[in-house]
């Protein structure tokens, strides 16, 4: 139940700004025309494997839109606020684990993000661009499953991001360090197998496939649900760090002013 209410007023908080990421909206679809030019322009006399022109146009369609369920998060889970303004420690004496509370509210932040991000885009380059769309509902179902997996990988990533804020006051940077990251290791901007043999093991050996690579692979119908296995084990992993975080939290809270 809690789970629902801290959900729900997320998303609704949001829904007082949806004219205001209406530009938000803009800015990525334009952004998405872009990569997809790009790739068109390299693709016109080339095979691109077994992607082709229209399966790399996918490719680059379905991840743009997948960026505001996988990427675009809240940086830090709002931690960094919390230990600027001394809030951490209240919201560390609640009788609700800290990760499971700002969890929760990050889940109406993605609920609302896929209905009024996600879907204008992707319906946008569904009607404009040779868009492929699985045949099936078991693909679509495990499409949505690869894209639950990526943001809940990003929710941890986030939550211990934030979680440095109480050692450093300052954990921004390492939210840009990431993006840096997941942008070239998670095969958003290119396919993973395109990549350098070095950064493709790298990434490989990495949680970035499971943000974007997998996801799309399995909505273009390269993959299917035992990619997924690497995705669940990450997650228990992150979910186990994310809770040891909080145990480290609670013995040592320094805010900012005493």
């Amino acid at each position: 139940m809690l789970f629902l209410v801290l959900a729900r007023k997320t998303y609704a908080r949001n829904l007082q700004y949806r004219s205001a990421h209406l530009v938000h909206n803009i800015a990525s679809a334009l952004f998405g025309f872009i990569y997809v030019s790009i790739w068109m322009g390299i693709g016109e006399n080339r095979p691109l494997g077994e992607y082709g022109l229209t399966g790399i146009v996918s490719y680059v369609a379905f991840n743009q839109a997948s960026l505001w369920v996988a990427a675009f998060l809240t940086n830090g889970l709002g931690m960094e606020q919390s230990v600027r303004t001394g809030q951490i420690a209240l919201d560390l004496m609640r009788p609700v684990h800290l990760f499971y509370h700002l969890m929760c509210k990050e889940w109406g932040q993605i609920a609302y993000q896929f209905v009024y991000k996600f879907l204008p885009i992707y319906a946008l380059y569904f009607f404009v661009l040779p868009l492929h769309v699985p045949s099936s509902w078991q693909t679509f179902f495990w499409t949505a499953a690869a894209l639950s997996l990526a943001a809940y990988i990003t929710i941890c990533l986030n939550y211990l991001i934030g979680a440095l804020a109480l050692w450093t006051t300052e954990s921004r940077w390492l939210y840009w360090v990431n993006y840096a990251f997941s942008m070239l290791l998670s095969g958003f901007l290119i396919p993973i197998e395109w990549l350098p043999k070095t950064l493709a093991d790298i990434s490989r050996s990495s949680f970035y496939p499971y943000l974007h690579y997998i996801p799309t692979r399995i909505y273009l119908g390269m993959e299917d649900r035992s990619a997924l296995i690497g995705a669940v084990c990450w997650c228990a992993a992150f979910t186990f760090l994310c809770l040891a975080a909080t145990g480290f939290m609670r013995r040592k809270v320094e805010v900012q002013g005493g």
